[in-house]
């Protein structure tokens, strides 16, 4: 395989263009490829184009749909059906996106992939593991979502923006004259462009929205509730409810078709477990492990005690209890800039 050459992932925004200007002034072949996950994707296929053409690289476009749709679309659906509140950007991660840019190297004969992160990755000599590090800038650190990468992926991989802001990141592309040097960055899941999850649930995944009890934590019936995929932990709006206090929704239960209310002081938690925990810069551990930690992307990391529990399951008790910690999100554990590792939230306890 071809050192000096790496496959560039380019959704079309304005991120991955940079990633691919600046490897290919840091000396690499760089080739342009945009992987096509699901229907809607042209505008951002063509926009990755324009780029590739600007650049004077090479350009393809190639197809993971089928995988996609069966890793991510699918286990979306089923783990709304399960009561969960899944974040198909990892599930993607985990599952297709680096595996299928791999797969294409691997064809290509090419060594290298890259992305428009914002993360590192360094090798530690002396743990001989690759480490994935926060981005520079904090505001836009994306570590959070990478964390399911593997040693394999990781040592392959190269994160060309994870030392830019984003200021400096659309200076580089509005420099070369990208026609997407503005673009504004995506806040929706890319296959639910306009933002309405249960009517994709409904019309994709054939989801029936049956309606249940709202109760609260005693099991006295408080209302009726639209369908379980409706509500997530922490919400208070659209429960149209009456109560003398305001409510928010603390679980869902899927085995009676069940949204557990009560007050905000209910929503707490210390301790948090998550399951197929993923080791990224430290090998396993057996012994309790100081770090900061997360539940969720937007969230602030904070302090607390990891344990290893064994088949994957990890519990991190937190210094102060964190909130609206929802099941199916994932917990992610900090040492310093390293990601230690994540998994997928299975439970929480006060």
């Amino acid at each position: 395989m071809e050192n000096n050459k790496v496959l560039v992932g380019m959704s079309g925004g304005v991120d991955s263009a940079a990633a691919a200007a600046l490897l290919q002034e840091a000396g690499y072949e760089a080739v342009g490829c945009t992987l096509r996950l699901h229907d809607g994707g042209a505008s951002g296929a063509e926009d990755a184009q324009a780029v590739a053409k600007r650049l004077g690289i090479a350009f393809e476009e190639a197809g993971f749909g089928g995988a996609f749709r069966q890793e991510v679309m699918d286990e979306f659906v089923e783990g709304y059906r399960a009561g969960r509140t899944p974040n198909p950007c990892i599930q993607c991660n985990r599952r297709v996106k680096f595996n299928a840019l791999l797969s294409r190297a691997d064809e290509l004969g090419i060594w290298y992939i890259a992305t428009g992160h914002y993360a590192r990755v360094e090798f530690d000599g002396g743990l001989r593991r690759w480490r994935l590090l926060r981005s520079a800038d904090c505001k836009k650190d994306q570590s959070y979502v990478l964390y399911p990468l593997s040693q394999t992926v990781l040592s392959r991989l190269l994160l060309p923006i994870g030392s830019y802001d984003k200021a400096g990141i659309r200076a580089i592309a509005e420099a070369r004259g990208f026609r997407n040097a503005n673009r504004p960055d995506s806040q929706d899941i890319c296959f639910i462009p306009d933002g309405d999850y249960t009517a994709f649930l409904q019309a994709y995944g054939g989801l029936e929205l049956v309606p249940g009890d709202f109760v609260d934590t005693s099991g006295r019936v408080l209302g009726r509730h639209r369908g379980l995929p409706c509500y997530t932990t922490g919400q208070r709006r659209g429960l149209g409810v009456s109560a003398d206090r305001p409510l928010y929704v603390l679980r869902k239960n899927s085995a009676n078709n069940t949204v557990v209310l009560g007050d905000e002081a209910e929503l707490y938690s210390r301790s948090v477990w998550s399951e197929a925990f993923n080791w990224v810069s430290l090998p396993p551990q057996t012994e309790p492990l100081k770090v900061t930690a997360k539940t969720r992307y937007s969230q602030t990391e904070a302090s607390g005690v990891l344990y290893s529990e064994g088949d994957g399951t990890v519990r991190v008790v937190f210094d102060v209890p964190q909130r609206a910690v929802t099941p199916g999100q994932s917990l992610v554990a900090y040492q310093g800039e390293a990601v230690v590792g994540g998994g997928v939230i299975s439970g929480a306890e006060p």
